[in-house]
């Protein structure tokens, strides 16, 4: 059998294919989000990063609009192995280290700046490594998500406004204490199924920031938009212990780094779309209400005290301090 200078390039070449392929590591990464926000867009673009910065070592597949399961069934999936990396907020992480969700209680932040300070800070890695001693898994980066507002069938001024109302609020603790404090009735639904109940009137109201608000079409069957501001919200970055573990100390930093990138990217995404909407749901005839903030807040903390959710009360100081 002869053997030319071309037959021996073209194994050669498909040898080198293969031990690449078999030394490549395929990674599951997802989230609830749909491909249209930074949350998805961004996640796409650091999939492709780390393939780049590991030399094709990792080959990444992100997962959008709860393809692999709605975001309780994410976080479990950590645990389970069925997912490698997700984007999911404290408060799922709070179930697994409940002082998390601390971060959650309506106006603890002042405003993105605040949060984001905060990701710099002592009380963050204070709180971040107790999620990591809890449930083994590794935040690397936090994103804006947005600030959470109120919309409803219904214009929404004061806190007494929203008392009866029927609201769809996630089933987290901190998340009910707005809508609770100001008489609502709260219903956990599940975040894929939010419009069908707007639409169908199984509840009146329901609470997320502006760019999810737009992204969701939420506007389409409700009319009425309340700045209530009450929650400036993130999402982790988490990566699954599993993972975290096998990672060198080299790809650890180049995983970190490159989301923190994407969690920057993603932010000023988010932060330049939320200063276009106000304007932009006036133009499309709905109504957008400045509420009377310092009811809300005062209200909150009346009714529904930090300490009552089981919140450290310290946690809670040491964030409103931080600059």
């Amino acid at each position: 059998m002869k053997f030319t200078i071309k037959t021996i390039l073209g194994a050669a070449a498909l040898m080198a294919s293969a031990a690449v392929a078999q030394a490549q590591t395929a990674l599951k990464w997802a989230h609830v989000y749909e491909t249209s926000e930074p949350f998805h867009t961004e996640s796409v673009w650091a999939a492709e990063e780390i393939a780049k910065r590991t030399d094709g070592r990792y080959k990444i597949d992100v997962f959008p609009a709860s393809q692999l399961g709605k975001e309780a069934d994410l976080n479990q999936g950590l645990r389970l192995g069925t997912v490698d990396i997700i984007i999911s907020g404290s408060s799922f992480a709070s179930r697994d280290y409940k002082p998390i969700g601390v971060t959650y209680y309506p106006y603890i932040f002042r405003d993105p700046s605040h949060l984001i300070a905060y990701t710099k800070s002592d009380v963050f890695k204070r709180l971040a490594q107790g999620y990591e001693e809890a449930s083994g898994n590794h935040i690397t980066a936090v994103t804006y998500y947005g600030t959470r507002h109120t919309t409803a069938n219904k214009e929404i001024k004061t806190c007494a406004d929203l008392n009866g109302v029927k609201m769809r609020v996630p089933d987290v603790p901190a998340y009910l204490a707005m809508p609770r404090a100001c008489g609502a009735n709260t219903t956990p639904i599940a975040f894929a199924e939010v419009y069908l109940a707007l639409q169908n009137g199984t509840v009146d109201a329901q609470e997320n920031p502006l760019t999810t608000i737009e992204a969701k079409k939420f506007y389409e069957v409700q009319k009425n938009i309340a700045l209530t501001g009450h929650i400036v919200d993130h999402l982790n970055t988490v990566v699954s212990q599993t993972l975290w573990a096998s990672l060198s100390d080299e790809d650890k930093q180049i995983f970190s780094e490159v989301m923190l990138e994407a969690a920057e990217r993603a932010t000023k995404i988010v932060e330049e779309r939320e200063a276009a909407l106000v304007d932009k749901f006036k133009g499309m005839g709905l109504t957008v209400t400045d509420v009377d903030k310092a009811d809300f807040e005062k209200t909150v903390l009346e009714q529904q005290p930090v300490e009552s959710f089981g919140y450290n009360l310290k946690d809670w100081e040491d964030i409103r301090a931080v600059q």
